[in-house]
């Protein structure tokens, strides 16, 4: 019986009785795809230089036309195309006429080992050159007879042969019992290499996970039987030794406490070794913010049944300043500096101070506003995955709306249930001056936030453009307002947005935005101005007015509202390597009432570029209104970084 071993490194089978190239392949697991990995063009231009590039300055290049016939499409013959010489190297690399009869039979070993690696162990391929198969020894004269500068046709057919299935499969070693069941193959499946080389895998994964950290799987190896059109497979395991976590080793560290890294790690000496969870508490270290890099590695050998875990660290620069800016026919132009100490006592807090000039020029402002704020954020707070924060904010604005001047001081609590649950809540008091239709109020409030959020997304970057998942928010708001007249009101809002890839290689992505908010406990009029709710601008309904939808005064001038709901339908397209376009259309309704869905509906809809950038997408956008509110602009356009959402 012939011995085949599915190369891990190259995921095929290779006969190791013929002398095949080693094949650069990565395996699509899970679906027994097998593709070429974009170095592979790279490598065989190297190789194929030493050996050609003689041949092709000694004589003319001789140009040929390939066609293939696999005997199907899929990926397959994808693969073959990709790993074909004759094919890949057509335009790119010129050959003489002896340099394209080596390519040629190379290219039969190169074929047959992709064959070989999706479970047909006994096919057939014949390639032809001007109609003589590429082993004919009087080749050579034939191509010599062809006119310079003439194609030639170069011909590979591909009889696939029978499709062969696992008819057993053996361990060779000791394997405990409750790592048997992670192999994921049995007799009647495909025998397909990639399968088999991820069921490697996954079974050095489960023996490691069980605390054998040493362990050892050999590339499994396979024995074809030609009669029956079956594969028996064999996987030779090495378990070795059971370990516990032994020291943990911290290498790098600066300017952050070790006592602290040390608290915030999430395994411990004398747990059992298991990569999930040493991987995971890696993550964490990685998300304080603190870091550039985190790895982790573990000893060359064991003592007394433990192994020590080595984490070498490298600290990002403590301080850091960045520079913002966007701009809107509405808002006018907003400048944003901010400044950060990454490490403020030496425990991972972080001090942000930020300021912004605002509402530069916009047509839905009257004058510059500011916005300045400072937040200390403390993690591991009490426990992991927690943290404590303490905001000041000072803010002016001078809008269509109304004029405010406010300072609040806050304080909240921030947990990560799980890598898509978060929440948080807080509490917050406000002194705020309004000014709304020549009319002065001053509010003094207490707020009692609480949030909570959903990210499937997967995505850390928040500026990244997300291509699926879903993200929701909702925000629950008990507010108390002091001063002249005393009331409590809630404010509810939920939001959400979902994304879907259109296209495989997510270029083409269809996203769509959904928010709903209500104020309960008090008349519309009696809730301060700048806690009402609005719709219109980039981050409800683009083409009309910021805060232009909804309830307004007798002069026109925005009321603001108890009740809003809004959608949005964005198709985005990603167009070369740098560029996109997106189309869009926004609807929205705002009401004096606090039941949602209760006024009249308003809708926009509009178009933009996008120039794809290392900090995310720059965003130029145009809508225009396709219903009428009062003193709305005929069009509205929107610049910044990162997606409208």
């Amino acid at each position: 019986m012939r011995r085949r071993k599915l190369l891990a490194a190259g995921r095929r089978v290779i006969p190791r009785e013929v002398r095949l190239p080693r094949l650069p392949f990565s395996a699509a697991l899970g679906s027994g795809i097998v593709r070429c990995r974009a170095q592979y063009r790279k490598v065989v231009l190297l190789g194929c230089a030493a050996l050609l590039v003689a041949s092709a300055w000694a004589s003319d290049p001789q140009p040929y036309e390939v066609k293939l016939d696999s005997g199907g499409g899929g990926a397959l013959e994808q693969t073959i195309q990709t790993i074909s010489l004759l094919i890949s190297l057509r335009t790119s690399a010129p050959v003489s006429s002896f340099g394209l009869i080596e390519r040629a039979r190379g290219d039969m070993g190169r074929i047959e080992a992709a064959l070989n690696s999706f479970g047909y162990y006994s096919p057939h391929v014949e390639i032809t050159i001007a109609d003589r198969p590429a082993t004919d020894a009087e080749l050579p004269a034939v191509l010599d007879r062809i006119p310079q500068g003439r194609n030639t046709n170069v011909s590979i057919t591909i009889d696939r042969g029978a499709l062969y299935k696992i008819r057993s499969v053996s361990i060779d070693g000791a394997l405990p019992a409750s790592a048997r069941g992670a192999l994921g193959i049995s007799p009647g499946d495909p025998a397909v290499a990639a399968e088999a080389v991820a069921a490697q895998a996954r079974l050095l994964t489960a023996l490691q996970e069980e605390g054998y950290a040493f362990a050892t799987v050999e590339t499994p190896v396979a024995y074809p039987e030609d009669k029956d059109h079956v594969v028996d497979l064999t996987f030779k395991v090495n378990a070795g030794e059971r370990v516990n976590i032994g020291q943990l080793v911290l290498h790098g560290l600066k300017d952050v406490n070790e006592a602290f890294v040390r608290q915030a790690l999430t395994v411990h000496s004398g747990e059992l070794y298991q990569p999930s969870k040493i991987e995971a508490a890696r993550q964490k270290l990685a998300a304080l913010g603190v870091f550039s890099g985190v790895s982790v590695r573990p000893a060359d050998k064991s003592t007394m049944g433990a192994v020590d875990l080595i984490f070498d660290f490298q600290e990002r620069p403590k301080h850091a300043i960045s520079l913002s800016g966007n701009f809107s026919t509405d808002l006018g132009f907003t400048g944003s500096v901010n400044w950060s100490d990454r490490n403020l006592l030496g425990n991972a807090e972080q001090l942000n101070l930020s300021g912004s000039i605002t509402d530069v020029g916009g047509s839905a402002t009257k004058g510059v506003g500011y916005n300045l704020n400072a937040q200390f954020i403390r993690p591991w707070f009490l426990k992991e995955d927690q943290s404590l924060e303490f905001d000041v904010a000072a803010i002016r604005q001078d809008l269509d709306a109304y004029n405010q001047t406010a300072e609040t001081l806050g304080g909240f609590v921030r947990r990560k249930f799980s890598t898509e649950w978060s929440g948080s809540l807080g509490l917050t008091a406000t002194y705020d001056d309004v000014l709304q239709e020549s009319v002065r109020r001053l509010y003094q409030l207490i707020a009692l936030p609480m949030t909570i959020a959903y990210d499937s997304t997967g995505l850390g970057n928040p500026l990244n453009d997300p291509v699926k998942g879903i993200r929701a928010l909702v925000t629950l708001t008990p507010t108390y307002a002091f001063g002249a007249a005393q009331f409590p009101f809630v404010i509810l809002q939920a939001s959400g947005a979902t994304y879907y890839k259109l296209s495989d290689d997510a270029r083409s992505v269809l996203a769509l935005r959904a928010l709903v908010g209500s104020i309960q406990g008090a008349a519309n009029l009696e809730v301060p101005p700048d806690q009402r709710l609005y719709l219109g601008g980039s981050g409800s309904v683009r083409g009309f007015r910021f805060q232009s939808i909804g309830p307004v005064f007798a002069d026109g001038k925005p009321q603001g509202a108890a009740s809003i709901d809004a959608a949005t339908v964005e198709f985005r397209q990603r167009i070369l390597e740098d560029w996109g376009a997106a189309a869009f259309v926004d609807a929205g309704q705002a009401s004096a009432q606090s039941v949602p869905f209760s006024s009249e509906l308003n809708v926009g809809a509009g178009v933009g570029v996008r120039y794809y950038t290392s900090i995310g997408a720059v965003r130029a956008d145009v809508a225009v209104p396709l219903t009428k509110v009062p003193h709305n602009d005929s069009f509205e356009v929107y610049i910044g970084i990162g997606q409208a959402f």
